[in-house]
């Protein structure tokens, strides 16, 4: 009683969820959202402009993720390692321009950002750049050099700028409810947009958005219960498309997909096969793997997409127990220097361009590995820096230079 009584006399309070986010990933750091003064100085140099702790692991997973392919290219006839070195040559100079650039701008942006979330959404749909790939229609075939890319992918990124941008504004401490509910409203644009084309990218999209309003210092009182929303529009949505007679929300593989999460041996010829095909792959390749070009599991054709999809299973085989915790920690370097960093830098716009990013790393990571041990639904989702594809490849070093462009223009940001 007595201790109560000194807290209303001097006014002391216990710090709430919104307070202690806003410590970490906001406060006033200036009027402009790309530009308060950091507190690292500046050397000189090439070095450093660039942020060995993040770079680093960047590039061992890539070229960890190179030895995968190649791998993979010795028994599966569609991983060809020359088109992932060459995603990966685009990559690097995608990410040597963002590096150069000043990622601040973007945050006076924000307009521009949604209309290119919706122009990368269209792309799929312009007759003769569209391409069809597997079943999937997000596609687009570059013309001249034949190359394909997601633009869902790219969508990503422009969407972390996009809430980073329109977060930044209040600058760490979102005070009002509507001002959450715009927040949330906006992210709805490129999350529905991807969900009519590709369920992970829009996942994807969701994870790494609501990541950034949360950091921006969105009220527990007002996540829980989104939170509490979301699982329920998701619980009547599966409904919906299981019983006959209402809507099918959901389209037929998706189901599949949830159904085959709960109970695999549902679909013992389809999604149930490929998950029971990567736990055994994961399992059969013990400590310390069979080896390059001896995963029997991937290499005779039992897993399908185990060069894009199911790589991890892939990885696990070959390189057993070591080479997979060798990825997680090489994730786990990568994820905790961006969070580092993220601590480190006073503009809120920057702060929330690497929660995002973070974000993006993290449940591309979680979702991939969980899918293969069944302990996520199966999405498609790629393992960055991992799995076969340029567009990921791409995306992913791109990524690498945004937070890369964060720190070199640390002296000026705001």
């Amino acid at each position: 009683m007595a201790r109560h009584a000194a807290r209303r006399s001097t006014g002391v309070r216990d710090p709430g969820f919104s307070e202690v986010v806003s410590t970490l990933f906001g406060g006033s750091a200036g009027k402009r959202p790309g530009g308060a003064k950091a507190r690292m100085p500046r050397g000189r140099g090439v070095l450093s402009e660039l942020y060995l702790p993040v770079l680093l692991p960047a590039v061992l997973l890539v070229a960890y993720g190179l030895l995968v392919v190649w791998s993979a290219s010795l028994t599966i006839a569609d991983a060809s390692l020359p088109r992932q070195l060459l995603g990966v040559a685009i990559g690097l100079v995608a990410a040597a321009l963002v590096w150069r650039y000043d990622y601040r701008d973007l945050a006076n942006y924000t307009t521009v950002l949604l209309v290119a979330d919706i122009v990368l959404f269209a792309l799929p749909m312009v007759p003769g750049l569209g391409y069809e790939a597997k079943g999937m229609t997000g596609w687009i075939q570059v013309p001249g050099i034949g190359l394909r890319l997601q633009p869902s992918e790219i969508m990503k990124l422009v969407t972390i700028y996009l809430m980073a941008g329109l977060a930044a504004q209040y600058n760490g401490r979102i005070k009002s409810f509507s001002e959450y509910c715009r927040l949330c409203g906006m992210l709805l644009v490129p999350f529905v947009l991807l969900l009519t084309q590709d369920l992970g990218s829009s996942l994807i999209v969701l994870v790494s958005g609501a990541a950034i309003i949360i950091c921006a210092g969105a009220r527990k009182e007002w996540v829980i219960p989104t939170i509490v929303l979301i699982v329920v529009v998701c619980a009547l949505a599966i409904f919906s498309s299981l019983t006959p007679g209402m809507p099918d929300i959901l389209k037929e593989y998706q189901l599949k997909r949830l159904i085959v999460f709960v109970d695999p041996s549902v679909d013992p010829s389809g999604d149930g096969y490929n998950l029971q095909q990567a736990k055994i792959a994961v399992g059969s390749g013990g400590f310390l793997g069979k080896g390059i070009g001896h995963a029997s599991q991937a290499g005779q054709g039992f897993l399908p997409e185990a060069h894009t999809d199911f790589v991890f299973a892939l990885l696990a085989e070959e390189f057993g127990f070591v080479g997979s915790v060798i990825l997680l920690l090489l994730f786990g370097w990568l994820c905790f220097a961006a969070v580092g960093l993220a601590l480190k830098i006073e503009a809120p716009f920057a702060k929330l361009v690497l929660v995002g990013v973070v974000a993006m790393w993290s449940f591309q990571l979680l979702e991939n590995v969980g899918m293969c041990l069944g302990i996520m639904p199966i999405t498609g989702i790629p393992l960055p820096f991992i799995s076969y594809g340029a567009s990921s490849m791409v995306v992913q070093l791109t990524a690498v230079g945004m937070v890369q462009s964060v720190w070199r223009h640390r002296v000026k940001s705001a």
